[in-house]
């Protein structure tokens, strides 16, 4: 599968939609997948989870209910179908566009799985990924001049659902602020570690859908949100909606250790055992190494990027 990427767009904007980037073969193992991995974690046999009432790492037992689920390529979810869409064709392609880098380039990081809490709406603040909220005009520059080495996505999977055009409406994103400091106006609403009532009060704020695509009278699932995650971004999740949302990213090493500690946080110690790394084909086995290596090339703990609410 190729896709048109208008690399332009997404320098000048700091994210891009890209339609289809699940391949119609695998899109029904991705999909069965995603409904065990569901199971397991609102059963509590799967631990690693997004838990109500925290918005970033670490995340706690201090709520049973879920709106996110971690590390969907561990082998104890015994669920290949992950490692093969993040190593696949679609998503490298897009990936090496984007970042301008070459395949061997690549940097395995994070694969997890958004989803809808079943008993509580639940919101993320206006947050940049590794970015505190308190950082001064000075530092937000700084910071965002280094983070041009790696790519989230938010893609959206039909879980479970009897109507075709469900749609993924929780992302709110302000264009353009991957590249520029806060402005008075959007520091007001973004200093605080409050989630706001409504988003679109931001100024200059939108809010992303991901919907299935009629395409030659066929309904085309895996539509992708890719972005900057330190453009200013948030969420809001409706209990009452069914959410899969495969939620990922990727690197490149000529960011070195730029992205360890918003990646590292996570605790991705399962990722250097044999056991995961014997699962992959040789791509995912390039890419895993990049990991390692730039994890070997940190010392001590670096902390978490963001606080939560207390």
């Amino acid at each position: 599968m190729t896709t048109a990427i208008d690399k332009a767009f997404y320098d000048e904007q700091g994210y891009i939609i890209i339609p289809n980037l699940i391949p119609p073969e695998t899109f029904e193992a991705l999909e069965e997948a995603c409904e065990r991995v569901i199971a397991k974690t609102r059963s509590g046999s799967w631990p690693h989870r997004r838990t109500v009432g925290r918005q970033f790492p670490p995340f706690d037992d201090s709520n049973p209910d879920s709106w996110g689920v971690q590390h969907l390529m561990h082998p104890d979810l015994d669920e290949p179908a992950f490692a093969e869409w993040y190593t696949s064709d679609a998503l490298i392609n897009v990936a090496t566009n984007l970042l301008q880098c070459n395949e061997d380039e690549l940097q395995m990081e994070l694969s997890n799985l958004l989803i809808n809490p079943l008993e509580h709406d639940f919101a993320l603040r206006w947050h940049r990924d590794d970015v505190r909220e308190n950082a001064t005009a000075e530092e937000e520059a700084a910071a965002l001049a280094l983070w041009t080495h790696g790519v989230q996505w938010n893609t959206r999977v039909l879980y479970n659902v009897e109507f075709a055009l469900y749609e993924d409406s929780c992302l709110y994103l302000i264009p353009k602020t991957h590249r520029f400091p806060r402005t008075e106006p959007q520091r007001a609403q973004s200093i605080t570690q409050a989630p706001p009532a409504n988003p679109l009060d931001m100024p200059g704020a939108i809010q992303v859908t991901l919907q299935l695509r009629l395409t030659e009278l066929k309904y085309q699932a895996g539509e992708t949100v890719i972005y900057n995650n330190n453009i200013l971004h948030c969420g809001a999740y409706n209990s009452k909606q069914r959410r899969a949302t495969l939620h990922g990213c990727m690197g490149d090493i000529r960011g070195g250790s730029t992205r360890a500690k918003n990646v590292l946080q996570h605790g991705l110690l399962w990722m250097t055992e044999d056991r995961f790394r014997d699962r992959l084909n040789e791509r995912g086995k390039r890419m895993l190494q990049a990991l390692i290596d730039m994890k070997n090339g940190v010392q001590g703990d670096l902390g978490y990027s963001l606080v939560n609410q207390t």
